[in-house]
């Protein structure tokens, strides 16, 4: 993951976009992101898998930077919460369920 933060790092200074990847336009254009990454799977469960390899790669993009622009470790806080994860959906209770963990 390392080289595809230097690379999103190396675009947006090239353009001189950092100035407009405040925290608050990041988090927005995230929701936007994932708004039109849902979009590909409105009507149906047929999808189209390039637009949708788009659009995810839109959405894990701005993460990205909202990572980097607020000086997180994003593979130490996707590990955290895996960890929060498997005490809050414990093996014996959670396998093959999909209620949420105040349910189990």
């Amino acid at each position: 993951m390392h080289k595809a933060i230097e690379e999103i790092k190396l675009f947006n200074k090239e353009r001189d976009w950092d100035k407009f990847h405040s925290p608050e336009n990041v988090a927005k254009a995230i929701a936007i992101e994932a708004g039109e990454l849902l979009e590909c799977f409105q009507w149906s469960a047929d999808f189209n898998f390039e637009r949708v390899c788009e659009e995810l790669a839109d959405v894990m993009i701005y993460c990205l930077i909202m990572a980097d622009r607020l000086n997180i470790d994003s593979e130490k806080i996707i590990l955290d919460k895996i960890e929060q994860n498997r005490k809050k959906y414990p093996l014996d209770k959670a396998k093959g369920n999909a209620k949420k963990y105040t349910e189990l």
